[in-house]
Formats: C-alpha cells, structure tokens, sequence
C-alpha cells in the first residue's frame, strides 16, 4: 500500500496505490489525519482509486471517519478514478450518497 498526498487550493488530494484493508486503514487514517491537521485551511478530501486494488470493511470505514473529519470543517468528501468494482462496493456500502465521483482531477477542482 502506498499513499502519496498533494495540496490543490483547500483540498488535500490522496492517491491509494494497492489495498486498503484492515492492515492498512490505519496507515491511511494517521497519513490524512496528520495532512489535514498540519494544514489548517484543508477542508476537502479528494481520492484518486485509480491504482487501488482492493476495499474491505475497515476501509470503508477509514473513509467514512475521513468523510466526518472534512465535513466538521464545511468540506466535502469526493473521489476520483474510481474502477468499476470498486464504484459497486461503493454504491452497495452507501457511500455513494456521501461522496460524488468525478472522472478526472480537473473535473473534479472544477466542483470543489
């Protein structure tokens, strides 16, 4: 697993690379907490899933602590690159209803 974080205006942008699964949740959860703690001004969180392999339970809940995390701070929750098995998991777990999915980083700045 391997997150690499970058800063776009007010929006933190995580790229997950491999699985995101009970063993590496908490890596995932400390890498974003820490970013959104150390920079004040960002409140939204963009995902890019293009490279992730794999979700289980624990990663759909380190994604939800994240979602509750931004939206204490009036941010959003959004993805981008997200594969077709993994947009299932996502319509299926609900978060779908938390968090829009734009093709493209562009795209997606455009709307945060």
């Amino acid at each position: 697993m391997d997150f690499v974080t970058e800063k776009h205006g007010n929006t933190l942008l995580v790229r997950i690379a491999g699985d995101l699964d009970l063993q590496t949740s908490p890596q995932f959860r400390s890498v974003v907490e820490a970013e959104l703690e150390r920079y004040p001004y960002l409140r939204n969180l963009l995902l890019d899933f293009h490279d992730t392999t794999f979700i289980d339970s624990s990663g759909l809940g380190v994604i939800l602590g994240r979602f509750k995390q931004v939206s204490q701070k009036g941010g959003k929750l959004s993805a981008i690159r997200v594969p077709n098995q993994l947009s299932k998991l996502f319509e299926l777990s609900g978060l779908m209803r938390i968090m829009e999915i734009f093709p493209s980083i562009d795209e997606a700045m455009m709307k945060l």
